[in-house]
């Protein structure tokens, strides 16, 4: 590997764990339109590029989503009937989605992305809550709004917060508790996503040393390595430092990361 390359997938980990931390956003926001550049830069072909660059950040989420969930779950914050429940959606939605991924062009998922990155903007700079107004579902709507979830988390290679937190908010969740159960079903969501990535790219065959399917190794490993480390200080930093001001920041942030993100793939 480049050590440039080393550097920037290091360098990459630290700022996506500590804003994991800070902020509770998905990796993946950060991660894709910079994995995106940073594989164009390696020269890897353009119609290729951003489905490594959501293959390499899903697998990357898998770590960072067990650490989060086990934190949740010593507090008491996850829900785990509707984790069971809401899990068969979550994993089908993922998993076939990637195999829609497979055959969209960078271009389209680029695009799609930019698009996720302008709402994902306005709901954090706006502060966009549902506001309560009904009770969860049973299975099947549960199933039917995990595979919707599942399948956009796997498009755009979230955990799913940013959908989960304010659909279970909506359905009278207390938002501890929405957060907490959020964190539980990005590991299904990742994991699934991660398969699908690596099972659709097999039949690639971009040429690369350590790129299996739609997964670059040695990017998962030092991305997983420091955003693990680097989260908790997030964590910490976020009751010494104006969030909501952050937050703001971070918006304004998001968009710029959507025109990167469409300049680098039209």
């Amino acid at each position: 590997m480049d050590i440039g390359l080393i550097v920037a997938f290091i360098a990459l980990g630290t700022i996506v764990g500590f804003l994991a931390g800070l902020l509770g956003i998905g990796g993946g926001l950060v991660m894709v339109p910079v994995l995106t550049s940073l594989f164009i830069w390696q020269g890897i072909p353009q119609e290729q590029v951003v489905h490594l660059a959501l293959g390499t950040s899903m697998a990357s989420i898998v770590i960072t989503s067990i650490s989060s969930m086990r934190a949740h779950h010593k507090k008491g914050g996850v829900l785990w009937p509707v984790v069971r429940l809401i899990a068969p959606g979550i994993v089908a939605g993922a998993f076939l989605a990637t195999f829609l991924a497979s055959v969209l062009s960078s271009a389209s998922l680029g695009i799609f992305f930019a698009c996720f990155l302008v709402y994902a903007s306005a709901q954090m700079f706006l502060n966009i809550k549902p506001k309560p107004s009904r009770n969860l579902p049973g299975m099947p709507g549960l199933f039917a709004a995990g595979s919707v979830i599942g399948s956009i988390s796997a498009l755009v290679s979230i955990g799913g917060g940013t959908l989960t937190v304010p659909y279970l908010s909506w359905h009278n969740v207390d938002v501890k508790k929405a957060i907490g159960t959020s964190a539980a079903i990005g590991l299904p969501i990742s994991v699934a996503g991660s398969i699908g990535y690596l099972v659709n790219g097999l039949s690639a065959d971009l040429q690369i040393d350590y790129v299996f399917g739609f997964i670059y190794l040695p990017g998962v490993v030092l991305i997983s390595m420091m955003s693990y480390f680097t989260a908790p200080v997030g964590a910490h930093v976020a009751h010494r430092l104006p969030v909501p001001v952050l937050k703001k920041v971070f918006a304004v942030l998001l968009l710029g990361l959507a025109i990167k993100m469409i300049s680098s793939v039209i």
